[in-house]
């Protein structure tokens, strides 16, 4: 509903995207929604954005995404 910021795909297809991005002074269409990170299959026939769960004792309130990046060890 708040659109995509940011969006990174890995070799095998994974792509993970964030999304929620405020500005400030920018009106948002949903300014009490924390920023979000979704995870989609590009490998499936009907690929589709899955919200990934952020581990308890993260400050979801004032998670604003700007970008996303992965690293392959």
């Amino acid at each position: 509903e708040t659109g995509s910021e940011d969006i990174d795909i890995l070799p095998n297809g994974l792509a993970f995207i964030s999304s929620g991005l405020k500005y400030p002074g920018v009106k948002s269409p949903r300014p009490d929604k924390p920023g979000e990170i979704f995870l989609m299959d590009l490998n499936e026939d009907n690929p589709r954005a899955v919200e990934l769960r952020i581990s308890r004792g993260f400050d979801l309130a004032s998670f604003n995404p700007h970008g996303i990046s992965t690293y392959i060890d």
